[in-house]
């Protein structure tokens, strides 16, 4: 189990650091905040993964036992099938507990603090986004910013060192617009005390105006240049369900509250569910091999975990009653849990399926 969980926990960190590092050299994200928001994010990648980790690791360990015909000699010296799932359901017991945990305190407590590193991005201004060496649009398009370093100041104040700044102008009767380019020896962030507007203070300035292609260039030079920037608009933390602790959602009649109650429980009751479901499916015959069931089983899951969250968009969206719920997966997965012990050809069968 550790073992899976670490190698689907690198693969989904991987990811998703990917994508926050894309956001960062676009100037959306600051680079300092990365590992913060993975940090944040951990809880809910864990949700999903250790469950798949636990299913998984019953099957390997368990077919391996079957494979080597070690399985066939515990049950013959007298440890029977309910011993052996009363054994797996006592250690997959701390697995529920570390996910209750994790679904009812931790999830929630990430995504409050994700919505808040995000409500304070939205308030940083091209200065704070800077990555040296790369240009970056800011303004919708209508200024791109270079830097080639950047340092930082006695104060901790962000020095940006060979600026290059393009402003778009306005567009002129034949529809061409007039840009204007700015190189500047240094900038840095400056703040009017008086209104709270935010400027860019450039120091040796040298401006380019004109139309390209044209001859009538102006060069301006200057000792001292401010760009006034955009204001930065303060946003309303918005507290989505996911972000609500658990004691909020209990006794709450909104249907969007009630369908993140009900899969936070859910993801506790998924672990004795795939229990029950891992143990006679594990059995596997010595020509099988003890990964031929792997395939099968990790799509049975993924059928699981997708009801799950069918049914939560479902009650979220009213077209499902919330008496109802998530309720009726788990009684179908335990319907299937109990058919693998009724008819244990069937675990069989699944096997086969999957191999071929």
């Amino acid at each position: 189990m550790a073992a899976v969980t670490l190698i689907l926990l690198v693969v989904a960190l991987t990811s998703r650091f990917i994508q926050y590092l894309s956001q960062a050299v676009a100037g959306e994200l600051a680079s300092d905040v990365l590992f913060l928001l993975m940090f944040y994010r951990l809880p809910d990648f864990l949700l999903v993964i250790l469950p798949l980790a636990l299913f998984l690791g019953i099957l390997l360990a368990y077919g391996r036992m079957y494979a080597d015909n070690e399985m066939v000699i515990l049950i013959g010296s007298g440890f029977s099938q309910r011993k052996l799932l009363l054994a797996t359901l006592g250690t997959s017991s701390i697995v529920m507990i570390i996910v209750a945990v994790l679904s009812l305190q931790l999830a929630p407590w990430g995504v409050r603090n994700t919505e808040q590193l995000k409500q304070n991005q939205d308030q940083l201004t091209e200065l704070d986004l800077i990555v040296a060496g790369q240009f970056q649009s800011f303004g919708d398009g209508n200024r791109v910013t270079y830097a080639e370093r950047i340092d930082s100041s006695s104060m901790g104040e962000r020095q940006l060192q060979n600026v290059f700044v393009a402003v778009s102008g306005a567009e002129d009767e034949a529809g061409y617009s007039s840009p204007r380019i700015i190189v500047a020896e240094s900038a840095r962030p400056e703040i009017d005390l008086d209104t709270g507007a935010r400027f860019m203070h450039l120091e040796n300035v040298l401006q380019y105006d004109g139309a390209p292609g044209a001859l009538d260039f102006s060069i301006g030079q200057f000792d001292v240049q401010s760009i006034l920037l955009p204001d930065s608009t303060s946003i309303e933390p918005i507290l989505e369900e996911e972000s609500l602790t658990t004691m909020q959602l209990i006794g709450s009649n909104l249907p969007e509250h009630q369908a993140e109650l009900q899969w936070r429980i859910s993801t506790l009751l998924l672990i004795p569910i795939i229990t029950l479901i891992a143990v006679p499916l594990s059995k596997v015959d010595p020509r099988q091999g003890r990964y031929s069931k792997l395939v099968p089983a990790a799509l049975l899951y993924a059928a699981y975990f997708v009801l799950l969250q069918f049914s939560r968009d479902m009650i979220a969206a009213e077209n499902l009653p919330a008496l109802v719920g998530m309720w009726w997966v788990h009684a179908l997965f335990i319907g299937i849990a109990l058919l693998c012990y009724r008819f244990p050809s069937l675990g069989r069968s699944f096997a086969l399926g999957g191999s071929n």
